[in-house]
């Protein structure tokens, strides 16, 4: 190779030590700013459901973000997987708020209404409107209710009376490419099945019900193939 071969060669050995040793060092500067500006991250912006939000929040109600607010309502979000977490009073934050307000309003009653069929013995009941599910058997409330995260905007869950008519466990979806664990098909895709997600978490399923694990086993236990099911209302933003 000769001399001023070997000196190349030695120059590019070190210049390649030098780069992997940067390349190891940058992933924690990069990190650690990352993290830094994820957590500092508050938005100033007044949203169009402030004063709405900071009674909610029991927060002054004067409609001005202040660093408190913002602090208050990004805790409210990041309670209930709403993204982005930034602190602004938008309509996703304030009708999430309406939803919960509704869910609890419910209690052990949700079919005051009569709006789910009483007369078709076991029956898992929906209502869209306030993303509430729960099984009776004939008037009397068997399990529920739970809140449910339905079809977004475009995949909408249909209404409707339905029938159990496939189950299974652990369901992969090969349209979606995601685990349906404790899948009961209602109609045609839609199904009841367990998500790893917070059940207001935006902007909805494609047109399944989703379930909090326990929720998702509990209807696996209590219903069987050829079980009713009796889907109404809209979910609100679709």
């Amino acid at each position: 190779m000769g001399v001023a071969g070997n000196i190349r060669g030695v120059r590019l050995r070190r210049a390649v030590a030098l780069s992997v040793a940067g390349l190891m060092a940058a992933p924690a500067l990069v990190l650690g700013s990352g993290a830094s500006a994820q957590a500092a991250s508050c938005t100033t912006s007044t949203g169009p459901y402030q004063k709405q939000v900071e009674n909610y929040l029991h927060r002054t109600v004067d409609g001005k973000q202040s660093a408190a607010d913002c602090k208050a309502i990004q805790s409210f979000q990041r309670t209930y997987g709403i993204t982005p977490d930034i602190g602004y009073a938008g309509p996703i934050t304030w009708q999430t708020m309406k939803t919960l307000t509704a869910q609890k309003a419910a209690g052990k009653n949700p079919n005051k209404d009569k709006k789910c069929p009483t007369n078709k013995g076991r029956i898992a009941c929906v209502d869209l409107t306030r993303q509430l599910s729960w099984i009776q058997d004939g008037a009397k409330l068997k399990y529920g209710p739970v809140p449910i995260r339905s079809g977004r905007n475009g995949y909408e869950t249909r209404t409707g009376a339905k029938k159990i008519y496939l189950r299974r466990i652990k369901h992969w979806s090969s349209l979606y490419h995601v685990w349906m664990p404790y899948s009961q098909f209602f109609d045609g895709g839609q199904a009841f099945h367990s998500v790893g997600l917070k059940m207001w978490n935006p902007p909805g399923s494609h047109g399944c019900v989703n379930m909090r694990d326990a929720d998702a086993k509990a209807y696996w236990n209590l219903l069987k193939n050829g079980d009713d099911v009796y889907v109404y209302g809209r979910k609100p933003g679709t």
